[in-house]
């Protein structure tokens, strides 16, 4: 009994500590795999028929989706959370995924959010009175 009793008392205790570890942790921005995107931009850009700009390499491309992360680190959570969710989602789709489209879509959903204040719902102008 006693045993059994200092078993529930450590897996309430894990469980205390690691819950609110999970929840930080889902407030943070996922980790994408962006080998296949530069790997794919890599390739084409080495392809003359492909009209791509050879100086565009895999490196490159690896830094600038690493700096992408760091910028979002940073701003992720001045998003809105079914914002997040949102573009997580749709960033995610088709298999390749990008830090910069994630960036991207998170902007444009704010900005929408922005203009929809500033325009009035029926989107009608105000008349000046004569």
């Amino acid at each position: 009994m006693v045993t059994k009793m200092r078993c529930l008392t450590t897996i309430a205790a894990l469980a205390a500590v690691m819950i609110p570890a999970l929840g930080a942790r889902a407030d943070e921005p996922p980790t994408l795999n962006v080998e296949q995107l530069c790997r794919g931009i890599a390739s084409q850009s080495q392809d003359p028929l492909a009209g791509g700009e050879p100086s565009v390499g895999f490196e490159r491309c690896m830094e600038s989706e690493r700096q992408d992360r760091v910028q979002l680190q940073k701003v992720w959570s001045s998003f809105a959370p079914e914002d997040r969710k949102h573009c997580v989602a749709e960033t995610k789709m088709g298999g390749e995924s990008s830090y910069t489209e994630l960036i991207t879509c998170l902007e444009m959903a704010r900005d929408v959010k922005t203009m929809k204040i500033q325009v009035p719902p029926d989107g009608a102008k105000e008349q000046k009175k004569r």
